[in-house]
C-alpha cells in the first residue's frame, strides 16, 4: 500500500507510476510478440484480419477498463478518507457490477459481431478469420474486465506494484500458449484469440486470491454485497464517464479503420496496424501518468490536499513534454525499424507509410500528453463531463474526416485526423481547468480570499 497523500508528490507519482509503465511495458511487448508470431506463421492476410478488429476491440475493452478505473477512484477516495467499510462496499460493489456488464457486454457484442465488420467495411477476404478471432475474444471479456478490477482496486490503495506481477506472470504465459496454439497445434488466429483469453482468465483468479489472502482492508463480505444505491450510482457515474471517454476516442479509431479498410488495400491495414503498435509505445507514459494522477487525485481529493494536486499535474506535464521531444527523434530515425520488426514484412510500401504516420502525428504529442493527463487528473476530482465532452469532439474530427476527406485524399487524411483532433479536444479541457478551483491556483487564492 501507498499513502499518496503525504510527502514529495514528484517522488511519489514516479514511484506509483513507475510500475504501471513496467506492466505497459509488458503489454505492448505481448501485443507485439503477438503480431510477429501471426505475421511470420500465418501470413500477412491473417495479420490484416486481426489488425481489422485491433480498433473494434480498443473500443469494447477500453470502455470496460475504463469503467474499472472509474470504480477505483472512488476507491481510491475512501483509502484516502481512510474509510475501511467504504472501501469493502467499494471493492463489493466493483466486483458484482463488473461481473453484470462484462457478460451483458459479451453477449450483445457477440450477437453484433459480423453485421459490424461488415459495416466497417472489413475485406471479403479477412473478414472469416477477423470474426474467428474476434469472437473468442469476445467470449473471454469477462475475465479481462474482472483482471482489472482487482488491478484497479490494488492501485486504489496506492499499490501499482502487484498488478505488474502478475501482469508479467500473465505475458509469459500468453505468449508461451501462443506459441504453442498457433505454431504447434495450427489453430490459426483462434489459437491466437484463446491464448489471450486463457491467460488473462488464469490473471483474474490469481489476482482475486492474493487480494482476498493479503488484503483485509478490501476482503468483503455478504453483507458488504447487499446493494447500496448511492454508492453504485457514484461508481457508475464515474465509471460510465471513464468508460465513454475511453469508448469516444476508440469509436472515432474505429470510424478512421472503416476509412482504410474502404482504401481496399491489404498494405494499408498492415500499416496502420504497425503504426499504431509503435504508438502504443510512444504513448506509454501518457496513459501511464494520466493513470497515476487518477489516483493520486481520488486519494489527496478525500483528504482534502488541493494543494498537492496541483503541484502533482504540472511536474507530470513538463516530464511529458520531455519525453515528446524524444519520440519526435525516434519518429525520424528508429521508426523503420521498428516497423519491419513488428511485422516481418520486406515490404517497402508498408514500412514507409507507416513511418510517415508517426513522422506526423509525433509532432503534436506535446497536445495529446496535456489531454491525456488533465482527463484523468478531472476524473479524479469529479469531474465527469468535461473529459466527455473532450473525447466527443475527438470522435465527431474522426468522423468527419473519414466520410468527407478520405473518399479524396486517401491516407494522408488518416494521417493528420488526429492532430487536428488533438488542437480542438484540448480547448474545453484548458478552459475547465482554468476556471476549476481545484486545478487552478490562482483561482483557489481567489475564491479564499
Amino acid at each position: 500500500m501507498k499513502d499518496l497523500t503525504k510527502g514529495n508528490t514528484l517522488r511519489l507519482i514516479l514511484g506509483f507510476a513507475f510500475p504501471l509503465a513496467v506492466g505497459n511495458i509488458f503489454q505492448i511487448f505481448y501485443n507485439l510478440v503477438d503480431t510477429r508470431i501471426v505475421g511470420s506463421f500465418l501470413g500477412e492476410d491473417a495479420l490484416a484480419a486481426v489488425g481489422s478488429t485491433s480498433s473494434l476491440n480498443n473500443m469494447i475493452i477500453g470502455f470496460l477498463m475504463g469503467m474499472t478505473n472509474g470504480f477505483a477512484i472512488i476507491t481510491a477516495r475512501y483509502f484516502g478518507a481512510k474509510d475501511e467499510k467504504g472501501l469493502r462496499k467499494s471493492a463489493a460493489a466493483a466486483f458484482s457490477m463488473g461481473i453484470v456488464i462484462s457478460v451483458l457486454f459479451t453477449i450483445v457484442s457477440v450477437l453484433c459481431l459480423r453485421p459490424v465488420l461488415a459495416a466497417l467495411q472489413t475485406p471479403e477476404n479477412l473478414i472469416g478469420q477477423a470474426y474467428q478471432y474476434f469472437k473468442i475474444i469476445l467470449i473471454g471479456m469477462t475475465g479481462a474486465m474482472l483482471y482489472n478490477v482487482c488491478a484497479g482496486l490494488f492501485r486504489a490503495v496506492g499499490d501499482s506494484v502487484t498488478p505488474l506481477l502478475f501482469l508479467i506472470a500473465s505475458t509469459g504465459v500468453n505468449i508461451g500458449l501462443d506459441l504453442l496454439f498457433v505454431c504447434v497445434f495450427h489453430l490459426g488466429v483462434e489459437g491466437a484469440a484463446a491464448a489471450t483469453v486463457i491467460s488473462q482468465a488464469l490473471s483474474f483468479l490469481a489476482c482475486f486470491v492474493y487480494m482476498q489472502k493479503k488484503y483485509a482492508m478490501l476482503r468483503f463480505g455478504r453483507a458488504d454485497l447487499m446493494p447500496d444505491r448511492e454508492l453504485m450510482r457514484e461508481m457508475l457515474t464515474i465509471g460510465i464517464s471513464m468508460g465513454f471517454m475511453n469508448s469516444l476516442i476508440n469509436i472515432g479509431s474505429v470510424v478512421l479503420q472503416r476509412a482504410i479498410n474502404s482504401l481496399n488495400d491489404a498494405s494499408y491495414i498492415v500499416a496502420h496496424t504497425a503504426a499504431r503498435k509503435i504508438t502504443e509505445i510512444f504513448m506509454l507514459p501518457f496513459g501511464v501518468f494520466g493513470s497515476a494522477m487518477a489516483t493520486f487525485c481520488g486519494q489527496n481529493l478525500g483528504a482534502g490536499k488541493t494543494d498537492r494536486i496541483r503541484r502533482g499535474l504540472r511536474e507530470v506535464i513538463l516530464i511529458t513534454w520531455a519525453w515528446c521531444a524524444l519520440t519526435v527523434l525516434l519518429s525520424y530515425t528508429a521508426v523503420p525499424y521498428l516497423v519491419e520488426l513488428i511485422t516481418a514484412t520486406k515490404n517497402k510500401g508498408i514500412i514507409d507509410t507507416a513511418s510517415l504516420y508517426l513522422q506526423m502525428d509525433t509532432m503534436l504529442y506535446f497536445v495529446t500528453a496535456v489531454i491525456c493527463i488533465l482527463r484523468n487528473a478531472m476524473q479524479g476530482i469529479g469531474d465527469s463531463v468535461t473529459p466527455i465532452i473532450s473525447s466527443f469532439l475527438e470522435l465527431l474530427c474522426k468522423f468527419l474526416v473519414a466520410v468527407f476527406l478520405t473518399p479524396y485524399w486517401g491516407y494522408w487524411a488518416i494521417i493528420w485526423s488526429e492532430p487536428v483532433s488533438w488542437v480542438i479536444m484540448i480547448i474545453p479541457l484548458l478552459v475547465n481547468a482554468y476556471r476549476n478551483p481545484v486545478l487552478h491556483y490562482r483561482r483557489r487564492q481567489a475564491d479564499s480570499v
